[in-house]
């Protein structure tokens, strides 16, 4: 039996992603991907990372860095999911459709993949955008009609229907019950990851007394993300006086890589401290977890173990914050 080769409590740098019925796990040098098979077995892939920041330093500054790493974690997260659902696919998608085959017989299969990898990302990205962002600002542009607000009174009331659109969706989608075994998955990977911060021996029993709530969480990112942008577009609107609702919808558009990045260096700092303000902070974040992980059971934390060991550092204390 393997054991982690530190005993002092620490920060890890390693992070997850639950996938279908499987684990994506990604450490300072590879990332994993730990499925379990239908068979029961377990169906691994492990690549060694080439981050394009190494090749170009400046998408590696604070605050680009945020958006560069956003997006490759968008298309990574979405290549292991394709991987994931392969092992289960539906019966009336096990067939592909003539356009799918024409396709691949005209771009091969790799093209093929890349395409789809890269619609699935931009569909992901609308998807978000519209729901999150566009569809607040024309709920409120709506509500003026009938309500005269103040420039704060608009950023106000478009904040707190985005934070409840945000919540809405995530107890939505805790109760599918597809969703929810996906959601036990992240708990599982919380879990591990958990243990392994505190100098344990990576086993079920130490891994199943772990809690399930995470501060480095995606669900605590995508929440700030929301924060960050209500008090983004407030400054904003506070000066700038858009002409109509779609010149507020271009203008919040253009301030997303900014948001993306602000939030992004923000988990980096709560993510290398541990005081009453960080606490404070991710305490909205760490409760929303309450709808995107569930207690897993011990076959799910054996895929979690598995995928946080095969990414471990090669050299001790590579992943600490």
């Amino acid at each position: 039996m393997q054991t982690n080769r530190q005993k002092s409590a620490f920060r890890t740098t390693i992070g997850g992603q639950a996938l279908i019925e499987g684990i994506l796990m990604r450490g300072p040098e590879k990332q994993a991907i730990v499925v379990r098979r239908p068979d029961g077995g377990l169906e691994v892939r492990v690549e060694e990372l080439q981050l394009i920041k190494e090749r170009y330093p400046v998408l590696g500054w604070p605050f680009i860095r945020g958006v560069v790493t956003f997006l490759d974690s968008m298309i990574r997260g979405v290549k292991a999911l394709m991987f994931s659902a392969d092992f289960y696919p539906e019966e009336e998608a096990a067939q592909p459709s003539k356009f799918e085959l024409w396709l691949e017989e005209k771009l091969g299969s790799e093209k093929f993949s890349q395409i789809i990898v890269g619609l699935a990302v931009v569909l992901g990205v609308g998807f978000s955008i519209g729901l999150f962002f566009l569809l607040p600002a024309a709920l409120t542009g709506l509500l003026q009609i009938w309500v005269p607000m103040s420039r704060l009174a608009v950023s106000a009331v478009e904040g707190v229907i985005r934070v409840l659109l945000f919540l809405a969706y995530l107890i939505f989608c805790s109760r599918l019950s597809d969703i929810r075994r996906v959601f036990s998955y992240h708990g599982a990977e919380h879990k591990t990851i958990f243990c392994y911060e505190r100098g344990l021996d990576l086993t079920v029993e130490n891994v199943s007394k772990m809690p399930r709530h995470h501060p480095r969480c995606g669900t605590s990112f995508l929440f700030v993300v929301i924060i960050v942008a209500i008090l983004v577009h407030a400054m904003l609107f506070s000066v700038v006086t858009p002409p109509n609702l779609l010149a507020r919808m271009a203008l919040q558009l253009l301030t997303l890589p900014v948001i993306v990045g602000i939030s992004y260096e923000f988990n980096r700092f709560a993510g290398r401290h541990d005081n009453l303000l960080t606490r404070v902070l991710t305490a909205p974040g760490l409760w929303m977890q309450n709808f995107t992980t569930f207690e897993p059971d011990a076959s799910m934390m054996e895929v979690a173990i598995e995928a946080l060991r095969l990414v471990l550092p090669s050299r001790v204390g590579q992943d600490r914050w």
